[in-house]
């Protein structure tokens, strides 16, 4: 598999060269590509394939805890959506999502498809 933004001559992400080629110098993927044995993971592949459709992407983050990011995310989205925006919101707190507090749905279920949540 070659990701579209690749430098030319890649040798594709499962190559054993991945990353390493002399290709791939200077290529945006080259970390990802070289940090597995084959090349890029396929669940990065996956995510990314699943996020091309997402025009505008937001990160919220800080190295420090309780600041505030969460609040300041639900915020962001509850405004952008106000204006008639299509937003999501994934709060990824390794010690406990808190945008389900924030918006009053603590304890509900995620929507979820064959397509995800």
């Amino acid at each position: 598999v070659v990701p579209d933004d690749a430098n030319v001559n890649c040798p594709g992400t499962n190559a054993n060269a991945a990353g390493t080629a002399p290709a791939c110098s200077g290529c945006p993927n080259q970390s990802a590509c070289a940090a597995t044995p084959n090349g890029v993971h396929p669940d990065v592949v996956a995510i990314r394939d699943r996020l091309a459709a997402v025009k505008h992407k937001v990160l919220i983050l800080s190295g420090k805890g309780g600041v505030g990011k969460s609040t300041f995310a639900a915020q962001l989205a509850y405004a952008l959506s106000s204006r008639k925006n299509c937003v999501g919101l994934l709060d990824i707190d390794i010690c406990g999502p808190s945008a389900p507090i924030l918006f009053g749905q603590e304890g509900k279920d995620v929507h979820r498809s064959n397509s995800g949540w």
